[in-house]
């Protein structure tokens, strides 16, 4: 007896349809659900193959029950099947195709001389889609040892490495047009006069109280001699201005009240007053620090 929807929709859309309610209803984080809760899927692929076996054993049961009619039941069965619903002739050709089913009326020729406690094997052969999947395995595994084993393809690893390398590179590269996500290593020195303005204008409004208008020292020490108590140049400076200070007595961090550029830029500023002799400057403190004396790995800390 004919069904409206077939087996082989609806058995998907029942799994699928609780499947993808799993997935909605289920908060599973960044993880899909049928990762993070494992037993659930084990227990909605059980439930698929229950489907499938309930499926296979009604359809059986339908196959018996058309076989015990007589032929003017089957007629009237197979009058009012087709008048709710008809089977595309394009699917019954594909299925015959695929699996080269032979009628049961031709079940005596297929039998064998196998007798296992009244079970009897028929000779049937592999279905072509089952073969067609087999020779397409085949194929696969001869793609799969040219590729990586004769031709040394790259494997999963490999790719992982060079995405993370080729990361890094894209990374440095949209730094250096990022003002606003630079750091002490990215970070250059500012000489345009409408750079050095804005620089004044924020040291002026954040500095000037610990470092005096003319940062010649005050709370804080001179900015003007060549003498820095943790280093001087750009980097270190900027260094200063994001993490603060001498743990204790030197000045805050300023990484939560000005962005990157205005801190490149004030940073610069700064520097740009090297040697201006403001009046009654404060003593020096430091040592003297030296543009080339700068190792790479210097992070020290400027006043």
């Amino acid at each position: 007896m004919k069904k409206l929807i077939p087996a082989y929709v609806r058995v998907p859309a029942i799994f699928f349809l609780i499947f993808g309610a799993m997935e909605y209803f289920i908060d599973s984080g960044d993880r899909a659900a049928f990762i993070k809760y494992p037993m659930v899927s084990l227990f909605l692929l059980f439930f698929l193959f229950l489907l499938i076996a309930i499926e296979i054993t009604i359809k059986a049961i339908d196959n018996i029950t058309y076989q015990m009619l007589t032929e003017e039941q089957k007629i009237k069965l197979e009058e009012q099947s087709n008048l709710s619903f008809r089977e595309s002739d394009w699917y019954q050709t594909l299925m015959q195709k695929l699996t080269k089913t032979e009628p049961i009326e031709n079940e005596g020729n297929l039998l064998l001389n196998h007798d296992y406690d009244g079970i009897k094997e028929l000779d049937n052969n592999l279905p072509p889609w089952w073969v067609y999947l087999f020779y397409g395995c085949i194929v696969f595994a001869l793609v799969y040892m040219v590729r990586f084993e004769i031709m040394g393809g790259d494997d999963q690893e490999m790719e992982l490495k060079k995405e993370l390398a080729q990361a890094k590179i894209d990374v440095a590269e949209y730094m250096k047009t990022a003002p606003d996500l630079m750091d002490e290593k990215t970070v250059t020195l500012l000489t345009e006069p409408a750079d050095l303005a804005i620089g004044k204008t924020i040291f002026m409004e954040n500095c000037a109280a610990c470092h005096r208008a003319d940062a010649g020292g005050q709370i804080g020490p001179n900015l003007t001699d060549d003498k820095w108590i943790l280093g001087g140049g750009i980097k270190n400076v900027f260094h200063t201005l994001v993490n603060g200070g001498r743990d204790g007595k030197g000045m805050i961090s300023w990484k939560g009240t000005l962005k990157p550029k205005e801190m490149q830029k004030v940073a610069s500023y700064v520097l740009s007053l090297k040697g201006s002799n403001p009046k009654d400057p404060k003593a020096p403190d430091g040592e003297v620090w030296v543009e080339e004396a700068a190792s790479s790995t210097e992070v020290s800390v400027a006043n």
